[in-house]
């Protein structure tokens, strides 16, 4: 935790289970009003335990060795169901972070069915990962040189994620951890 900040700043609202190393920092932005709101809006949520892996050495070169780097996760019965629900009626599964996605994808089979689950993941998604489980992101912004952004590029063609990422930057959005979240449908 950065010294000085509450650990009520540096976790989720919805936080239940100690073990990350870094904040999985998609979901910082929710507040409890915010989370009932969505769910006024006929938005269903569903939640899976995370412990977030350390993203980035700050050395480029140590980070391009970790690709597909492990973090642990639980995808419970819940979860699941829920994932197969949204399928089953058209809609869609945004998933809230990169780790979100990454583990979602780990528990999906071929055929596009979600299981419960608890493990490690070590999936490693760019642009030639044909996304099963997730049809869009609610994800930080990211570093040029982080790994995040390969996985980015399995939602959306990388010219458009240059420019988005330009615009971003033009605007003077803040980047990871406390920065600012965008969504990619």
């Amino acid at each position: 935790v950065p010294a000085g900040l509450p650990i009520d700043e540096y976790q989720t609202v919805y936080a239940a289970s100690p073990g990350s190393v870094e904040m999985p920092s998609a979901g910082r932005p929710f507040s409890w009003e915010t989370l009932l709101n969505l769910r006024r809006h006929g938005v269903q949520t569903a939640f899976i335990t995370l412990h977030t892996g350390l993203s980035s050495f700050r050395n480029d070169q140590i980070d391009a060795l970790r690709l597909g780097h492990e973090e642990r996760y639980h995808v419970p019965p819940a979860t699941a169901a829920a994932v197969h629900e949204a399928r089953a009626r058209s809609g869609r599964v945004i998933a809230v972070g990169t780790t979100v996605v990454r583990s979602l994808e780990t528990v999906t089979d071929e055929s596009g069915e979600v299981h419960e689950a608890d493990g490690l993941t070590r999936v490693y998604i760019s642009g030639s990962h044909r996304l099963r489980a997730v049809d869009g992101l609610l994800t930080g912004f990211h570093e040029p040189e982080a790994s995040h952004l390969d996985m980015l590029s399995a939602f959306i063609p990388p010219d458009l994620l240059a420019s988005a990422y330009d615009q971003a930057l033009n605007a003077g959005y803040l980047w990871h951890e406390f920065g600012d979240v965008n969504l990619i449908v």
